[in-house]
C-alpha cells in the first residue's frame, strides 16, 4: 500500500499552522496491491485468477487478427494493421500488442508457479490452485506455440517455436497429475486435451491420441471474459456485435447456412439494404458466436480432440475410421446430420478433415496453426504466399540484445 503526504504551501498566515499542528495531513492510496502481500498462502486464488486472466487478455485481443490472417474472417473496417493481416501480411510492427500480450501470459503464470512453489512450500503441490496455475501456463505457451514463428524466452536468444510445446506438454502434464490427485476432473481432463494438441504437434500422434480418447466427447474448459472493465472483454465481441469492423462475408463460412459450429447472420439498414461494415463498403455479416463481451473462448474441447483422432486415422490410412470420428464429433452440435458418403480419395478425406476441423475450432484462434502445419505437409495451400505466423514484435527486437 502506498502512503502519499500532502504538504501545505508555506503562507504568512502563521495561525493557520498553528490550527492545523495536530491535523493528519496523509492520503492513504488503496492500490495497487504491493508485490509482497502475495507472498502469504491467502492470495494464491487471487494469483492464480490472474494467470487466468492475462491468458484470457491475450487470447481475445488476439483472435480477430488470427480469423483474418487465417480466412475465418474478413476486414470490414479501417484498422491499417487489421488489413495487413487480411491479405496476407503479418509485420513487426503490428504485432507489438499480441507479442506482448501473449509473452506475458506464459510469464506471468510459469513465474506465479516459482512464487507458489516458494510460499506453499511443501504444501504446492497439495494446494487446489496449483494444477489450474500449471494448466494456464499450459495454455499459455500453447497460445504461442501455434502462432509465432519464433521462440524467445524471457528475453533470451531466438529459438525454435516448437520449444513452446515442449514446455506446454510438461506444464500439462503437471497440471494433470496433481489435479488427478486432488480428484479435480475438470482440470484434469483439460490438461490431457491441451497435452494431447501439443503432442501431435510435436509428431507423437500415438500418445496424443491415447489423451484425446480420455476426455469425455461432450466436454469443455473455457478462457473466460467479464463486463467489468474492457480488460475484461472478449474483444472479438467488441469488433464485431458492438462494432463493425470484420465480416464473415467474403469467407468460406459465408457459404454455410445454419452451421451451429459457425453462426452468424446480417444486418439490415433500415431501407432493407444489407448493412456495411466500419469501412462503409463491404457486407456486414456478423459472427453470432460470441455475442456478448463476456462470452468464454473454449480452450479445449471433446469435439476438437475427435477431430485430433479423425486426423490421425487419416493420417495411418483409416479413412473410414476418420470418418466415424468426424460423425461422432458432429453429435456434440445440434441440427448436424452424420456425413454419409466415405470419401474416395486420400485427398478428398484430407479436404473433408480440414474443413471439419475448421468449423470447431472456428474463431478461437487455433485456425493459423492448422494452415501453417498442413502447408507445411503439402496438403492445404491458403498460406503460400501469406505470412505463416507472428514475428518477432518490433519493441521484442528493439529490446532484446540477444536477437541483434
Amino acid at each position: 500500500m502506498t502512503t502519499l503526504i500532502n504538504t501545505l504551501a508555506r503562507r504568512s498566515a502563521g495561525a493557520l499552522v498553528v490550527l492545523c499542528a495536530a491535523c493528519n495531513m496523509s492520503v492513504t492510496n488503496p492500490g495497487p496491491i504491493q508485490d509482497s502481500q502475495l507472498n502469504v498462502p491467502s492470495a494464491m486464488p487471487a494469483l492464480v485468477n490472474g494467470m487466468s486472466g492475462d491468458l484470457s487478455f491475450a487470447l481475445g485481443n488476439y483472435i480477430d487478427r488470427g480469423a483474418l490472417a487465417s480466412g475465418e474472417l474478413a476486414e470490414a473496417g479501417n484498422f491499417a494493421a487489421e488489413q495487413q493481416f487480411f491479405i496476407g501480411v503479418i509485420r513487426p510492427e503490428d504485432v507489438n500488442p499480441d507479442w506482448a500480450n501473449m509473452q506475458q501470459a506464459r510469464w506471468s503464470a510459469e513465474n506465479g508457479l516459482k512464487r507458489m512453489q516458494t510460499v506453499l512450500g511443501a504444501n504446492f503441490e497439495k494446494n487446489v490452485d496449483t494444477p489450474r496455475a500449471y494448466l494456464y501456463a499450459g495454455f499459455a505457451n500453447r497460445l504461442l506455440g501455434e502462432n509465432v514463428c519464433t521462440g524467445v524466452i524471457d528475453g533470451g536468444a531466438a529459438q525454435s517455436d516448437t520449444v513452446y510445446f515442449q514446455r506446454a506438454d510438461s506444464l500439462f502434464t503437471r497440471a494433470y497429475t496433481l489435479a488427478t490427485a486432488l480428484s479435480n476432473t475438470s482440470v484434469a481432463n483439460a490438461a490431457l486435451g491441451g497435452r494431447a494438441s501439443v503432442r501431435a504437434w510435436q509428431g507423437n500422434w500415438t500418445t496424443a491420441v491415447a489423451d484425446a480418447a480420455l476426455v469425455p466427447n461432450n466436454f469443455v474448459y473455457n478462457a473466460i471474459f467479464g463486463i467489468g472493465t474492457t480488460r475484461e472483454n472478449n474483444d472479438l465481441a467488441n469488433q464485431t456485435i458492438t462494432r463493425r469492423e470484420t465480416t464473415v462475408f467474403g469467407t468460406t463460412y459465408a457459404t454455410v447456412f445454419k452451421d451451429p459450429r459457425t453462426p452468424w447472420d446480417t444486418i439490415k439498414t433500415t431501407s432493407g439494404a444489407v448493412q456495411t461494415g466500419q469501412d462503409g463498403k463491404t457486407k456486414f455479416f456478423r459472427q453470432t458466436k460470441y455475442t456478448s463481451l463476456a462470452a468464454s473462448v473454449p480452450l479445449v474441447k471433446g469435439a476438437e480432440l475427435l477431430l485430433l483422432r479423425a486426423e490421425a486415422a487419416l493420417r495411418g490410412g483409416d479413412i473410414p475410421g476418420m470418418l466415424a470420428l468426424i460423425n461422432t464429433a458432429r453429435t456434440q452440435y445440434t441440427g448436424l446430420t452424420a456425413i454419409a458418403a466415405v470419401p474416395a480419395s486420400t485427398a478428398a478425406a484430407w479436404t473433408l478433415l480440414q474443413a471439419e476441423r475448421g468449423s470447431v475450432t472456428w474463431l478461437e484462434g487455433r485456425r493459423l496453426w492448422d494452415l501453417r502445419r498442413w502447408g507445411a505437409e503439402g496438403t492445404n495451400a491458403f498460406l503460400a504466399t501469406r505470412s505463416k505466423c507472428v514475428p518477432v514484435s518490433t519493441n521484442e527486437l528493439a529490446a532484446n540484445a540477444n536477437l541483434h
